[in-house]
């Protein structure tokens, strides 16, 4: 007859609570990779929609095309329980959503100082007018 040996008894126990713990890890990390990127989304759908309001569909059409149309996408991987494409497409869409306002903070800008310009040169003519009566 074998007889266990005294210490195999507290080995298998070991062996059993290193895999227990291994899988208990293993669990929590994989439901973390699956945690719904809802939040992701929301800060994403706000940035397309602020950058909608202040004029990115007449500025900017081509990165708002792009930013809705990453946003869509976020929203059908959110639907199909895939988080990670999810997060991945949120953040492309605001991304493209930040492009979108900068570029109508830009147009905006330049369209400000042109304006200004012509304000000045209309000045300066009317005071070489007033000048040289």
């Amino acid at each position: 007859m074998l007889t266990a040996h005294p210490h195999a008894s507290n080995l298998l126990r070991l062996i059993f609570a290193s895999s227990f713990f291994a899988y208990i890890f293993t669990i929590s990390a994989c439901s973390n990779l699956q945690t719904p990127a809802t939040a992701d989304v929301a800060v994403s759908t706000s940035a397309v929609n602020g950058a909608a309001a202040v004029g990115g569909g007449e500025y900017a059409p081509a990165e708002m095309r792009s930013a809705r149309e990453k946003l869509a996408q976020a929203n059908t991987a959110m639907a199909a329980h895939d988080y990670q494409a999810a997060s991945d497409y949120a953040a492309q869409a605001q991304a493209d959503a930040k492009l979108a306002q900068t570029k109508v903070s830009s147009t905006k800008a330049q369209q400000a100082a042109t304006a200004l310009q012509e304000d000045i040169r209309v000045l300066r003519e009317e005071l070489n007018r007033v000048n040289n009566k």
